[in-house]
């Protein structure tokens, strides 16, 4: 899935990083090891099968706030599509198995984003997805919680979980209605930080607003799980035909760090082939590279199962679990030095 987002701004450059000591950076490697088998042990308790799926596909990222790497196949021109994006997430691969009728999967496996790099960001990370048949935004995020927990109680922090709904976080730490408030209203409570808000629309806005003023208050040992965003942020996931229109899809937010993304997920191919043309759309306005609409995915969404999905970022996990603010203090070898 495409889960996490990279707001439209530049992350700030981090001065350059003092390797880590070895002694220190080798148990980080031992720490990842003993959580990635406690996830393995997690999904294998719950019968849900491990996959791969492809690092190099035909078709990229439409999303236009996630940036793709892409490369040139040189080989023999009948093995298809020359160039080859890099995936910043295994989603579609994995909707078209379940198309197929895998059941319940997962994959925890590297991905990749261009441009970000930073205390949580590196181009080249651990990502952990999956999904569950049957089940909608609300159950699957019980289910993250019961992971979350689980690994943060593997060494001995324990965690509170809090649910709560989208509008409701908004409202009562801000005072305003992010389905209905003005975009003067928003803007006014980033007032005080320096943003470059040209190309910025309403969701730009409130997803500024959430990763300057709302995550920051999330306090630490609790995992909150944000459900029901607005229909505009649908991304992959079914719209509620409520009054106002909801998205469901759900957010998980360990202290003040954003964890994870899930939806209920979308199975019409029209609807979706329109969000990823309005993507596209934007991506041209913003005079950004502009992927291949993912056809084989498209094929497949009519017969995808009614299922909810999730993806998890692994190393921000492991940062909770060793207490490092810095993701470089848990790679083998971070960007700069790869």
């Amino acid at each position: 899935m495409q889960r996490t987002k990279t707001l439209p701004i530049a992350i700030t450059a981090l001065p350059m990083h003092t390797e880590v000591a070895r002694p220190r950076r080798h148990l980080s490697l031992h720490a990842r090891a003993r959580l990635n088998a406690l996830i393995r042990q997690f999904f294998a308790d719950r019968g849900v099968l491990e996959v791969e799926t492809p690092i190099l596909s035909a078709a990229g990222n439409t999303d236009p706030n996630i940036d793709s790497f892409h490369t040139e196949f040189s080989g023999h021109g009948d093995a298809g599509a020359r160039r080859r994006w890099l995936r910043t997430s295994p989603e579609f691969p994995l909707k078209r198995l379940l198309a197929e009728g895998i059941g319940d999967c997962y994959e925890l496996g590297r991905v990749f984003r261009n441009g970000e790099v930073g205390a949580s960001h590196n181009p080249e990370f651990t990502l952990l997805e999956w999904y569950r048949l049957g089940w909608d935004h609300r159950r699957l995020a019980a289910e993250l919680a019961e992971l979350v927990v689980a690994a943060m109680a593997s060494v001995g922090q324990p965690i509170r979980v809090r649910e709560q709904r989208y509008a409701d976080w908004f409202q009562q730490a801000l005072g305003l209605d992010p389905l209905s408030a003005p975009l003067a209203e928003l803007q006014a409570v980033l007032s005080e930080v320096r943003i470059d808000g040209h190309g910025l629309d309403r969701d730009d806005w409130l997803d500024l607003i959430i990763s300057h003023r709302l995550q920051a208050a999330n306090p630490a040992g609790q995992l909150l799980i944000v459900y029901d965003y607005p229909a505009s942020q649908c991304a992959l996931a079914r719209i509620r035909p409520d009054i106002p229109p909801i998205a469901e899809r759900f957010e998980a937010y360990l202290g003040a760090t954003e964890l994870a993304n899930g939806y209920h997920e979308l199975k019409h191919a029209d609807e979706q082939r329109g969000r990823f043309q309005r993507d596209q759309q934007r991506r041209r306005e913003r005079g950004l590279v502009v992927p291949n609409l993912d056809e084989a995915l498209l094929a497949a969404l009519p017969t995808l199962p009614d299922c909810a999905g999730v993806a998890l970022g692994v190393d921000r996990l492991l940062q909770a679990l060793l207490g490092t603010p810095d993701i470089r203090d848990l790679l083998a070898f971070d960007f700069a030095r790869a």
